[in-house]
Protein backbone atom coordinates (compact mmCIF):
# COMPACT_ATOMS: atom_id res chain seq x y z
CA UNK A 1 0.00 0.00 0.00
CA UNK A 2 3.03 2.35 0.68
CA UNK A 3 4.41 1.55 -2.17
CA UNK A 4 1.29 2.45 -4.44
CA UNK A 5 0.95 5.37 -2.36
CA UNK A 6 4.33 6.22 -3.38
CA UNK A 7 3.25 5.68 -7.19
CA UNK A 8 0.20 7.77 -6.91
CA UNK A 9 2.31 10.22 -5.33
CA UNK A 10 4.67 10.20 -8.39
CA UNK A 11 1.83 10.52 -11.13
CA UNK A 12 -0.82 13.09 -10.84
CA UNK A 13 -3.46 11.72 -13.30
CA UNK A 14 -5.90 14.78 -12.31
CA UNK A 15 -3.05 17.03 -13.69
CA UNK A 16 -2.85 17.50 -17.26
CA UNK A 17 0.46 16.12 -19.39
CA UNK A 18 2.41 18.79 -20.47
CA UNK A 19 3.95 18.16 -23.48
CA UNK A 20 7.23 19.66 -24.73
CA UNK A 21 5.95 22.07 -27.22
CA UNK A 22 8.74 22.48 -30.09
CA UNK A 23 10.92 25.14 -30.56
CA UNK A 24 10.95 28.02 -32.33
CA UNK A 25 14.72 28.11 -33.04
CA UNK A 26 14.19 23.79 -34.30
CA UNK A 27 11.44 25.34 -36.63
CA UNK A 28 13.63 27.92 -38.16
CA UNK A 29 16.32 25.82 -38.63
CA UNK A 30 14.66 23.13 -40.62
CA UNK A 31 12.95 25.79 -42.67
CA UNK A 32 16.32 27.21 -43.63
CA UNK A 33 17.62 23.75 -44.34
CA UNK A 34 14.72 23.40 -46.34
CA UNK A 35 15.55 26.54 -48.04
CA UNK A 36 19.00 25.84 -48.75
CA UNK A 37 18.44 22.48 -50.54
CA UNK A 38 16.04 24.23 -53.33
CA UNK A 39 18.33 27.19 -53.48
CA UNK A 40 21.30 24.49 -54.33
CA UNK A 41 18.73 22.30 -56.17
CA UNK A 42 17.82 25.85 -58.08
CA UNK A 43 21.62 26.96 -58.58
CA UNK A 44 22.03 23.52 -59.93
CA UNK A 45 19.99 23.51 -63.15
CA UNK A 46 19.50 27.40 -63.65
CA UNK A 47 23.21 28.20 -63.43
CA UNK A 48 24.48 26.02 -66.47
CA UNK A 49 21.45 27.52 -68.58
CA UNK A 50 22.16 31.28 -67.71
CA UNK A 51 25.84 29.87 -68.86
CA UNK A 52 24.61 28.92 -71.89
CA UNK A 53 21.78 31.79 -72.46
CA UNK A 54 24.65 34.02 -71.67
CA UNK A 55 27.33 32.23 -74.18
CA UNK A 56 24.43 32.10 -77.01
CA UNK A 57 23.61 35.42 -77.18
CA UNK A 58 27.34 37.44 -77.50
CA UNK A 59 28.76 38.50 -80.12
CA UNK A 60 32.73 38.30 -80.62
CA UNK A 61 33.23 41.67 -78.58
CA UNK A 62 31.21 40.13 -75.35
CA UNK A 63 28.22 42.36 -76.04
CA UNK A 64 24.83 41.31 -76.07
CA UNK A 65 23.04 40.27 -79.59
CA UNK A 66 19.98 38.37 -80.60
CA UNK A 67 21.45 37.74 -84.05
CA UNK A 68 22.03 33.65 -83.38
CA UNK A 69 18.42 33.53 -82.54
CA UNK A 70 17.86 35.59 -85.82
CA UNK A 71 19.55 33.31 -87.95
CA UNK A 72 18.06 30.05 -86.10
CA UNK A 73 15.43 30.02 -89.44
CA UNK A 74 17.72 30.15 -92.02
CA UNK A 75 20.64 27.32 -90.96
CA UNK A 76 20.50 24.68 -93.64
CA UNK A 77 19.01 21.24 -92.41
CA UNK A 78 17.54 22.69 -89.33
CA UNK A 79 13.85 22.77 -90.46
CA UNK A 80 14.49 18.68 -91.94
CA UNK A 81 15.75 17.81 -88.48
CA UNK A 82 12.96 18.90 -86.48
CA UNK A 83 10.22 17.61 -88.40
CA UNK A 84 11.92 14.47 -88.42
CA UNK A 85 12.21 14.86 -84.38
CA UNK A 86 8.73 15.19 -84.50
CA UNK A 87 7.32 12.57 -86.47
CA UNK A 88 9.46 10.39 -84.23
CA UNK A 89 7.89 11.60 -81.40
CA UNK A 90 4.90 11.38 -82.65
CA UNK A 91 4.60 7.93 -83.40
CA UNK A 92 6.66 7.04 -80.57
CA UNK A 93 3.85 8.33 -78.41
CA UNK A 94 1.30 6.55 -80.36
CA UNK A 95 2.95 3.25 -80.42
CA UNK A 96 3.85 3.11 -76.95
CA UNK A 97 0.03 4.04 -75.80
CA UNK A 98 -1.11 1.31 -77.72
CA UNK A 99 0.97 -0.91 -76.11
CA UNK A 100 0.93 0.30 -72.84
CA UNK A 101 -2.13 1.24 -71.66
CA UNK A 102 -4.18 -1.99 -72.13
CA UNK A 103 -1.06 -3.70 -70.77
CA UNK A 104 -1.01 -2.12 -67.32
CA UNK A 105 -4.92 -2.05 -67.63
CA UNK A 106 -4.81 -5.92 -67.83
CA UNK A 107 -2.31 -6.21 -65.24
CA UNK A 108 -3.91 -4.13 -62.77
CA UNK A 109 -7.15 -6.19 -63.55
CA UNK A 110 -6.02 -9.38 -63.70
CA UNK A 111 -2.54 -9.92 -62.58
CA UNK A 112 -2.07 -7.64 -59.74
CA UNK A 113 0.72 -10.25 -58.27
CA UNK A 114 1.98 -9.59 -61.68
CA UNK A 115 2.83 -5.65 -60.72
CA UNK A 116 6.38 -6.51 -59.37
CA UNK A 117 7.44 -8.42 -62.31
CA UNK A 118 6.54 -5.78 -64.66
CA UNK A 119 8.74 -3.27 -62.39
CA UNK A 120 11.78 -4.79 -62.67
CA UNK A 121 11.34 -5.57 -66.73
CA UNK A 122 10.42 -1.76 -67.21
CA UNK A 123 13.35 -0.80 -65.48
CA UNK A 124 15.94 -2.85 -67.58
CA UNK A 125 16.08 -0.07 -70.67
CA UNK A 126 17.26 2.36 -67.87
CA UNK A 127 20.14 -0.10 -67.03
CA UNK A 128 21.04 -1.29 -70.52
CA UNK A 129 22.91 1.33 -72.13
CA UNK A 130 21.23 2.73 -75.23
CA UNK A 131 24.48 2.31 -76.84
CA UNK A 132 24.12 -1.47 -76.55
CA UNK A 133 20.44 -1.73 -77.33
CA UNK A 134 20.84 0.41 -80.85
CA UNK A 135 23.89 -2.09 -81.93
CA UNK A 136 21.93 -5.27 -81.09
CA UNK A 137 18.94 -3.69 -82.77
CA UNK A 138 21.12 -2.49 -85.97
CA UNK A 139 22.99 -5.98 -86.14
CA UNK A 140 19.26 -7.94 -86.39
CA UNK A 141 17.21 -5.85 -87.98
CA UNK A 142 16.01 -6.73 -91.83
CA UNK A 143 17.51 -3.94 -94.67
CA UNK A 144 14.14 -2.32 -95.18
CA UNK A 145 13.57 -1.95 -91.16
CA UNK A 146 17.45 -0.03 -91.58
CA UNK A 147 16.80 1.90 -94.44
CA UNK A 148 13.48 3.92 -92.48
CA UNK A 149 13.71 6.01 -89.79
CA UNK A 150 10.96 4.83 -87.99
CA UNK A 151 13.21 2.29 -86.74
CA UNK A 152 14.25 4.55 -84.07
CA UNK A 153 10.47 4.97 -82.96
CA UNK A 154 10.38 1.35 -82.46
CA UNK A 155 13.42 1.84 -79.98
CA UNK A 156 12.62 4.69 -78.36
CA UNK A 157 9.44 2.93 -77.58
CA UNK A 158 11.35 0.52 -75.55
CA UNK A 159 13.43 3.65 -73.59
CA UNK A 160 10.17 5.56 -72.78
CA UNK A 161 8.79 2.08 -71.00
CA UNK A 162 10.15 2.87 -67.73
CA UNK A 163 8.57 6.37 -67.69
CA UNK A 164 5.11 5.55 -69.45
CA UNK A 165 4.64 2.34 -67.05
CA UNK A 166 5.16 3.97 -63.89
CA UNK A 167 2.72 7.38 -64.60
CA UNK A 168 0.34 4.81 -65.63
CA UNK A 169 0.61 2.66 -62.70
CA UNK A 170 0.12 5.70 -60.35
CA UNK A 171 -2.80 6.50 -62.25
CA UNK A 172 -4.45 3.25 -62.06
CA UNK A 173 -3.26 2.70 -58.62
CA UNK A 174 -5.16 6.30 -57.51
CA UNK A 175 -8.68 4.80 -58.98
CA UNK A 176 -10.82 1.72 -58.03
CA UNK A 177 -10.69 -0.42 -61.57
CA UNK A 178 -12.36 -3.36 -60.72
CA UNK A 179 -15.40 -1.55 -59.32
CA UNK A 180 -15.42 0.94 -62.56
CA UNK A 181 -15.16 -1.96 -64.83
CA UNK A 182 -17.96 -4.31 -63.07
CA UNK A 183 -20.07 -1.34 -63.16
CA UNK A 184 -19.14 -0.74 -66.82
CA UNK A 185 -19.87 -4.61 -68.03
CA UNK A 186 -23.20 -4.84 -65.96
CA UNK A 187 -24.41 -2.14 -67.86
CA UNK A 188 -23.67 -3.99 -71.09
CA UNK A 189 -20.44 -2.14 -72.13
CA UNK A 190 -17.41 -4.16 -74.02
CA UNK A 191 -14.14 -4.57 -73.22
CA UNK A 192 -13.35 -2.03 -75.68
CA UNK A 193 -16.17 0.37 -74.71
CA UNK A 194 -15.18 0.39 -71.08
CA UNK A 195 -11.46 0.82 -71.53
CA UNK A 196 -12.36 3.73 -74.23
CA UNK A 197 -15.11 5.44 -72.10
CA UNK A 198 -14.55 4.85 -68.52
CA UNK A 199 -10.77 3.95 -68.08
CA UNK A 200 -8.90 6.16 -69.87
CA UNK A 201 -10.66 9.59 -69.41
CA UNK A 202 -9.99 8.69 -65.78
CA UNK A 203 -6.05 8.48 -66.62
CA UNK A 204 -6.32 11.53 -68.38
CA UNK A 205 -3.74 13.48 -65.98
CA UNK A 206 -1.41 10.29 -66.09
CA UNK A 207 -1.41 10.18 -69.98
CA UNK A 208 -0.61 13.81 -70.57
CA UNK A 209 2.20 13.17 -68.36
CA UNK A 210 3.68 10.08 -69.99
CA UNK A 211 2.79 11.79 -73.39
CA UNK A 212 5.26 14.53 -72.41
CA UNK A 213 8.02 12.68 -70.85
CA UNK A 214 8.04 10.76 -74.22
CA UNK A 215 8.25 13.68 -76.16
CA UNK A 216 11.01 15.17 -74.26
CA UNK A 217 13.10 11.66 -74.44
CA UNK A 218 12.50 11.90 -78.18
CA UNK A 219 13.49 15.31 -78.98
CA UNK A 220 16.63 15.14 -76.71
CA UNK A 221 17.87 11.36 -77.73
CA UNK A 222 21.15 11.91 -79.53
CA UNK A 223 23.03 8.06 -79.51
CA UNK A 224 20.58 5.89 -81.47
CA UNK A 225 20.13 8.43 -83.62
CA UNK A 226 23.67 9.12 -84.56
CA UNK A 227 24.40 5.70 -83.90
CA UNK A 228 21.46 5.18 -86.92
CA UNK A 229 22.99 7.82 -89.30
CA UNK A 230 19.59 10.26 -89.39
CA UNK A 231 19.94 13.57 -88.39
CA UNK A 232 17.57 14.32 -85.66
CA UNK A 233 17.50 17.76 -84.32
CA UNK A 234 19.90 16.65 -81.04
CA UNK A 235 22.36 14.89 -84.03
CA UNK A 236 21.85 18.30 -85.85
CA UNK A 237 22.53 20.76 -82.67
CA UNK A 238 25.91 18.64 -82.40
CA UNK A 239 27.04 18.63 -85.89
CA UNK A 240 26.76 22.29 -86.53
CA UNK A 241 28.43 22.85 -83.68
CA UNK A 242 31.48 22.76 -85.06
CA UNK A 243 30.32 25.33 -87.78
CA UNK A 244 28.62 27.95 -85.57
CA UNK A 245 28.76 27.39 -81.71
CA UNK A 246 26.42 30.07 -80.78
CA UNK A 247 23.47 29.23 -83.33
CA UNK A 248 23.71 25.88 -82.54
CA UNK A 249 23.38 26.39 -78.54
CA UNK A 250 20.86 28.83 -78.99
CA UNK A 251 18.86 26.06 -80.74
CA UNK A 252 19.53 24.01 -77.94
CA UNK A 253 17.95 26.28 -75.76
CA UNK A 254 15.02 27.32 -77.53
CA UNK A 255 14.14 23.25 -77.70
CA UNK A 256 14.44 23.16 -73.73
CA UNK A 257 12.20 26.48 -73.73
CA UNK A 258 9.75 24.91 -75.71
CA UNK A 259 9.29 21.42 -74.06
CA UNK A 260 8.75 23.30 -70.81
CA UNK A 261 6.35 25.63 -72.11
CA UNK A 262 4.43 22.47 -73.56
CA UNK A 263 4.60 21.11 -69.87
CA UNK A 264 3.31 24.23 -68.66
CA UNK A 265 0.76 24.59 -70.61
CA UNK A 266 -0.54 20.75 -70.68
CA UNK A 267 -0.47 21.08 -67.01
CA UNK A 268 -2.76 24.08 -67.32
CA UNK A 269 -4.79 22.69 -69.29
CA UNK A 270 -5.76 19.50 -67.21
CA UNK A 271 -5.84 21.62 -63.86
CA UNK A 272 -8.45 23.95 -65.83
CA UNK A 273 -10.44 21.08 -67.04
CA UNK A 274 -10.36 19.30 -63.22
CA UNK A 275 -11.47 22.43 -61.90
CA UNK A 276 -14.02 23.02 -64.71
CA UNK A 277 -15.51 19.24 -63.51
CA UNK A 278 -15.42 20.16 -59.57
CA UNK A 279 -17.79 23.09 -60.35
CA UNK A 280 -19.99 21.32 -62.91
CA UNK A 281 -20.16 18.19 -59.95
CA UNK A 282 -20.96 20.79 -57.24
CA UNK A 283 -23.78 22.39 -59.47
Amino acid sequence: MAALATTEGLFDFDEPLATAAPSGGRRRRIRWGRGAILTLAAAYFLLPMYAALKFSLQDINGHFSLSPVAAIPSQPGLGSAFFLSLRLATVTMVLTMLLMVPTVIYVHLKLPRFRRVMDVITIMPIVIPPIVLILGVLHVAPLWLKSSPYLLSLVYVILAMPFVYRSLDAGLGALDVKTLVEASRSLGAGWIATMWRVIVPNLRAALLSASVLTLALVLGEFTMASLDLWETLPVWIVDFDQTNAHISTAVAMLSLIATWLLLTLIVSLDRSHSRRHRRNRAS
